[in-house]
């Protein structure tokens, strides 16, 4: 494969990193998160099923790894909800983005066979940097240690769908059915578990709040679904770090929004991202 990221596919994961940022925040907000992560689930699911439709079945070869995504992205849901319970948006959610990235391309790297340039290898390298400064600029206070262990695992199940996702779709043939599935299987284990855990108690609020969350499941399909596309299109490391510069949006809604500080650390390690991304982007 050759691991040059051509311009569009590397437009649209950045895209939809700004798409990802824009459903955590959803999640994030939702007055009843519980609530807020059954609307996105119903979402997924019925997304799913319209796109499954609509395209062509994947490959039998695909379908374990689709198996396994919907499992590693159920146990994403939790650990992310589990973080937002925690900790702040402006931390938490850079944090989490930005451990994905160096685990995909140490993996893609040693047991997957890819090899990303040195300019592109720096550029991975400069956007978790500037995540992880992003996520650590105002400090950490003494009762934010389990805020940081939970998105640090986060990250670490980022990571994980990420490479079966990427290898998972190189096998499937379609990445539009592939995607399809993969939201179709999750989104009912999600609204499962948000029953699990609440109770027939959540559906007032489901009830209350779906003018919010099921747009933002819909907002998550498409974000997820073009960087499904674009693992096709190049390396993997490549593709996770990109996508990653959605922080920067979030670091903007975090400001904007939930009223958390922005700074002048933060800024320049907004800055550090962007430098990432031009080098990523060197042919």
């Amino acid at each position: 494969m050759n691991h040059a990221f051509p311009l569009a596919p590397a437009l649209a994961v950045m895209f939809a990193g700004v798409l990802h940022a824009t459903w955590n925040a959803v999640a994030k907000a939702a007055p009843d998160r519980y609530a807020g992560f059954a609307l996105i689930g119903m979402a997924q699911a019925g997304a799913g099923l319209l796109m499954v439709a609509l395209a062509g079945a994947p490959a039998r070869t695909s379908w374990p790894w689709i198996a396994t995504s919907v499992v590693l992205h159920v146990v994403y849901t939790v650990l992310l909800a589990r973080s937002y319970h925690l900790g702040d948006f402006n931390q938490v959610y850079p944090l989490a983005r930005g451990t994905g990235p160096l685990i995909v391309a140490f993996v893609a790297a040693t047991v997957l066979g890819e090899r990303l340039s040195v300019p592109q290898l720096a550029g991975v390298a400069a956007v978790c940097g500037g995540l992880g400064a992003l996520a650590f600029a105002g400090g950490v206070s003494p009762g934010q240690g389990r805020a940081i262990g939970a998105a640090l695992l986060t990250g670490v199940s980022i990571a994980a769908y990420t490479l079966v996702d990427g290898v998972g779709v190189r096998h499937a043939g379609t990445a539009v059915g592939y995607s399809g599935w993969l939201f179709f299987g999750m989104g009912p284990l999600v609204v499962a578990w948000v029953l699990r855990a609440r109770g027939a108690a959540v559906w007032p609020a489901v009830a209350a709040q779906w003018r919010l969350g099921l747009p933002g499941g819909v907002i998550s399909v498409l974000g997820y679904g073009i960087v499904v596309w674009a693992q096709t299109r190049g390396a993997l490391a490549a593709v996770a770090a990109l996508r990653e510069t959605g922080v920067i949006t979030g670091a903007i809604i975090g400001t904007v929004f939930f009223r958390e500080k922005m700074g002048l650390s933060r800024f320049a390690a907004a800055g550090v991202v962007v430098i990432g991304v031009a080098l990523i982007n060197v042919h």
